[in-house]
């Protein structure tokens, strides 16, 4: 009988452990895309005073898509180490806060749509639906060579 509350102790503090998450990543430095929190506005602005490009992933809650591209594609280091170092990136849901707003500026044929603008607003490059981490470091690496 002891044994058999031994091994379930066992595994109630393994499968407590993993459950949690236990990685030793502190916050903040995870791998992946980092996504800004500031207002549309000073976005812009960022990215005009810094000569940088603007990453704007445009999705909508229930997206099904997008929330693979947030799983799958945005956390992925080596698509991070080169959006986190050439663009400014942003993720806005298009039905709350600024989104509605945002949509009429740039108007969604369907969701996921990244966009890349420049400083001034301007669509460099539209992209709809879902991309592979490869699909996604080959559009960005190609934005950048166009300016």
């Amino acid at each position: 009988m002891k044994k058999v509350f031994w091994m379930l102790m066992m595994l109630t503090v393994t499968l407590g452990a993993a459950v949690a998450g236990d990685d030793k990543t502190p916050k903040g430095s995870e791998p992946g895309i980092q996504f800004t929190e500031s207002s549309w506005k000073e976005v812009l602005k960022r990215a005009k005073a810094e000569k940088k490009v603007i990453f704007l992933d445009a999705y909508a809650s229930w997206c099904g898509p997008c929330k693979l591209l947030q799983k799958k594609v945005f956390t992925q280091k080596e698509v991070g180490d080169y959006f986190n170092g050439k663009f400014i990136n942003v993720k806005m849901d298009m039905e709350k806060g600024e989104g509605p707003a945002l949509s009429q500026v740039y108007p969604l044929e369907a969701y996921p749509t990244l966009l890349f603008i420049d400083g001034n607003g301007r669509v460099l490059k539209k992209v709809i639906g879902y991309q592979s981490p490869e699909n996604l470091l080959s559009i960005g690496k190609s934005v950048k060579a166009s300016i």
